[in-house]
């Protein structure tokens, strides 16, 4: 049986995943404590408080100190986070969402390890970080009853690989998911996520669409369970006298080529000036240096010092929630943004004048009555979303005067969406012994894919033990402390060597070639 406190465990990879991770755990936990009300959006003042981790705090507005752009003299970017959302969680990563729940974070070091802004800016606590091996180490002397995996599918299926080989007297009950919109390699990753006891679907649709891949290469559909995005919710859409405040969400690779992001950033230029009684914002994810989830080549922030924006165009960092509680119109090519603000009820438009294709993403929203261009932006025209669209895709915008929307989405009743998720892992907690851990690939299934998917995360080809001398061995816990120093300075030297690679070279060699 379960220890009488839910210990739930979460690992993650990324910043956005490390976010969605934290929040899942926290919608898993047992008897939620209902939200506070969400109070009316701030004017935009001067100054942003600095995150707390004590609390779901009242919405803080934007930083309105910085200069247009960082192509105009002396200018600088609006700094610091945008604010913090999310529940009371300790600096070692523990939290406490429920009376009877505890959730401890860890982050796989890599190539998209969160800096610490980064992980501040999420507002949910500091996650450890560790290896692979030494997550799965922790996992089995801490006996934990929920182990949360917030991976890419490589990591998640050696994941799953390293806890059925360690075959702990009880192990955990293994969720994993999806943080955002699922419009790629399908197929790919749904089979890398088979094996947990749950894979959570942040929408109907998506739930006919997991359990038809699984079905169709005769493996158990069983574990995929409706769920939602844990982190759609916030204070629905309140139009405000005399603002009108535009954001356009960028994606770290969508658009990928340089041209494709210069179009872009000419035309959120030129609706500033056509319009300046509007504030038009562009909302960035990371810092140039940073990673997410994926790999930005071409930041925003150095394309844009070849701009002369006007003064009510600016760049912004920080928690999309925050920068959502003063948009009035969000504007994308595919971010999973624009499900958060629809869920709020902020108009949104899906920009199709790069085409509508699935190498940008955006043919997803095809249906919903949102795909428009920025000519028709500029005339005003702003799309209206097709409810049964906003329905499939587990978006429920706020009746006109009605309640916060994650006042549906998490407050433990009949609607709340987690709630499928959480009686699943309750009937399995409840069990006197689990099933082993049973991924569709193995060793027979997928010899030539496997094996090298293990070797990433230093486990070997059986999955069985982490590589001799790995971190979290007894062989790699033996070394010296001169030889971790040093270790650690080189992974260091070498996380810079690969970003400055990808942001610095990359483009000039990609760029040679189209001459």
């Amino acid at each position: 049986m379960p220890s009488p406190t839910l210990r739930i465990a979460v690992v993650a990879d990324s910043d956005t995943r490390w976010k969605w991770g934290a929040l899942t755990a926290r919608r898993l936990a047992p008897a939620p404590a209902p939200p506070s009300p969400a109070p009316s959006p701030a004017p935009l003042p001067s100054s942003s408080p600095s995150p707390s981790t004590a609390s779901a705090p009242a919405p803080a507005p934007l930083p309105h100190g910085a200069a247009a752009g960082p192509a105009r003299a002396g200018a600088k970017e609006a700094a610091g986070p945008v604010g913090a959302g999310g529940e009371g969680a300790g600096a070692d990563g523990a939290g406490v969402p429920g009376p009877d729940a505890v959730v401890t974070g860890y982050v796989l070091r890599g190539r998209a390890t969160p800096t610490a802004r980064q992980l501040a800016e999420a507002g949910l606590g500091t996650p450890r970080e560790v290896t692979g091996a030494e997550f799965l180490r922790a996992v089995r002397e801490e006996a934990y009853d929920v182990v949360v995996l917030a991976l890419v599918g490589g990591a998640v299926q050696a994941m799953l690989h390293g806890l059925a080989a360690a075959a702990p007297r009880r192990r955990p009950v293994v969720v994993t998911g999806y943080v955002g919109v699922v419009y790629e390699k399908l197929a790919d990753g749904l089979l890398l996520r088979h094996g947990a006891d749950l894979v959570l679907a942040n929408s109907p649709y998506d739930a006919r669409r997991f359990r038809a891949v699984y079905e169709g290469v005769g493996a158990d559909p069983s574990a995929v369970v409706r769920a939602a995005l844990p982190f759609l919710g916030g204070a629905p859409h309140r139009p405000v006298p005399g603002r009108h405040t535009v954001v356009f969400a960028a994606q770290p690779s969508v658009p990928a080529t340089r041209a494709d992001r210069m179009y872009l950033l000419r035309r959120l230029a030129a609706h500033a000036r056509l319009h300046p009684d509007r504030e038009v914002l562009l909302k960035l994810r990371s810092k140039p240096g940073e990673h997410t989830t994926h790999i930005e080549e071409l930041p925003y922030q150095r394309l844009a010092r070849s701009l002369s924006p006007p003064p009510n165009l600016r760049l912004v960092y920080g928690n999309m929630g925050r920068v959502l509680d003063v948009t009035d119109l969000l504007v994308t090519v595919s971010s999973t943004a624009a499900l958060e603000a629809l869920h709020r009820g902020v108009p949104t438009a899906v920009l199709t004048d790069l085409g509508v294709r699935e190498a940008l993403g955006n043919h997803h929203f095809i249906g919903s009555g949102l795909l428009t261009s920025w000519d028709r932006l500029d005339a005003g025209d702003e799309p209206v979303p097709d409810p049964a669209w906003l329905a499939d895709q587990g978006v429920s915008p706020p009746a006109p005067g009605g309640p916060a929307p994650d006042a549906v989405a998490a407050g433990g009743g009949a609607d709340d969406a987690f709630a499928e998720a959480r009686a699943r892992v309750a009937a399995l907690l409840a069990r006197d012994t689990l099933p082993p851990i049973a991924p569709y690939y193995t060793r027979a299934s997928a010899p030539g894919y496997l094996p090298g998917i293990l070797a990433r995360h230093r486990l070997d080809a059986s999955g069985t033990e982490p590589v001799p001398g790995a971190p979290g061995t007894r062989a790699g816990r033996g070394a010296g402390r001169v030889r971790r120093v040093l270790r650690d300075a080189a992974r260091e030297a070498a996380r810079g060597a690969y970003r400055h690679g990808v942001q610095h070279v990359a483009p000039v060699i990609r760029r040679l070639g189209e001459l």
